[in-house]
């Protein structure tokens, strides 16, 4: 039988471009880099295969239109304080993008 553990944490997702950079490397990967350094519980990639951000243009993954700007969702789930650090590490690394941050119950087994 596995433990458990319930609460409340918070639930950041980070909205972006696949061919968005820092230093060289894919923003997603500085991203994630960067939460496993802190300690952070962890971190989840997703690629997205439609949509559209503040720029209105829309980027699809389909046969006929390979975009290479596909949309990337980054969440990361932790207590408010990891998360709050992290949020000041990667200020100022996002040029174009949105975060928004929220209130997550956890049930995490382990």
């Amino acid at each position: 039988m596995s433990n458990k553990l319930v609460g409340e944490q918070k639930l950041v997702r980070i909205f972006i471009g696949e061919s968005d950079r820092f230093e060289g490397e894919p923003l997603y990967k500085y991203i994630v880099k960067k939460a496993r350094s802190l300690g952070i519980s962890g971190a989840t990639v997703f690629r997205g295969i439609y949509g559209y951000g503040a720029s209105s243009v829309i980027h699809s993954a389909s046969v006929l239109t390979l975009s290479e700007d596909l949309p990337i969702v980054i969440e990361i789930v932790d207590s408010e304080n990891q998360i709050d650090k992290l949020l000041a590490e990667i200020d100022g690394v996002i040029e174009h993008g949105l975060i928004t941050v929220e209130k997550a119950t956890v049930i995490k087994y382990f």
